[in-house]
């Protein structure tokens, strides 16, 4: 059975930090494309990417508002990923979800090369 189960997220004060994790069952992480989408809260908004690692060669992109604030890593031989959040601002608050697809050289944002995907998680910032 294929399942990529988040966990993590919740809620967090303005600075504050919180890390998220996927953990994949029935298939591997190794060497596919692995990122870290988010749904923030406001109406309208879509899924956008935040942060990506490319399966050929581990090139990593970001958007520029999380860099050097959030971090993905990943650990095969746990068939995990992760998304280490830190200065977190009430602007990241939304649902996140870690997806994976097929490998390339310069991950990408768009949603299509990505075909398995968390059920998503919640991660609220507020004093």
């Amino acid at each position: 059975q294929l399942q990529f189960v988040e966990s993590g997220g919740g809620l967090a004060q303005p600075g504050g930090s919180l890390r998220l994790s996927c953990t994949a069952s029935g298939f591997t992480l190794e060497r596919q494309d692995i990122g870290w989408f988010r749904v923030r809260q406001a109406p309208g908004k879509e899924r956008e990417g935040v942060v990506c690692i490319s399966g050929y060669g581990g090139y990593i992109n970001s958007v520029t508002e999380v860099q050097g604030r959030f971090t993905i890593s990943q650990d095969n031989a746990q068939n995990m990923i992760y998304l280490d959040m830190k200065s977190l601002e009430p602007e990241d608050t939304g649902v996140y979800y870690c997806a994976v697809g097929r490998p390339s050289y310069y991950c990408s944002f768009s949603t299509r090369p990505y075909n398995r995907w968390g059920q998503g998680t919640q991660v609220t910032v507020s004093s």
